[in-house]
């Protein structure tokens, strides 16, 4: 009886994915756009609060704190793996709530107007992803 190279040598695609090191790492790639932005805003906190007050939230101060702390909480839940439903969840809504904050593409003229159109489809597709993590979390 003939056996199949993947029942010799094993599925790779599974012995990549399957270790630890490559969900720690799946997980980083996927929050990088959260904990990179913290990060920037809490070590650049005059910018994070000057962003803040450029997209009308005040009081600016405790706006870019609750946005570095929403950034780093959710990234670290999803990254460390515990309790990844929130951290999603946290994270999904956030982005949700970039979009008539600080993506009003349907307020901008051309060629803005497309540019933030297509930023909002990003984000939506982010969602989803963050969705997908909360929904395999479980």
């Amino acid at each position: 009886m003939a056996t199949s190279q993947t029942s010799t040598f094993g599925n790779p695609l599974e012995a990549l994915t399957g270790t630890t090191w490559f969900g720690y790492l799946a997980r980083a790639m996927l929050t990088f756009m959260y904990w990179g932005s913290g990060l920037s805003k809490l070590i650049d906190f005059n910018g994070g609060v000057a962003e803040m007050t450029h997209f009308g939230l005040e009081p600016a101060v405790a706006f870019n704190i609750a946005v570095i702390v929403t950034q780093l909480a959710g990234s670290a839940l999803i990254i460390l793996n515990r309790w990844t439903w929130l951290g999603a969840g946290a994270l999904a809504v956030f982005t949700a709530l970039t979009i008539p904050i600080a993506h009003t593409f349907w307020a901008m003229e051309e060629p803005f107007k497309t540019m933030e159109f297509y930023v909002v489809m990003e984000h939506i597709t982010v969602i989803g992803g963050l969705m997908v993590v909360a929904w395999k979390s479980r």
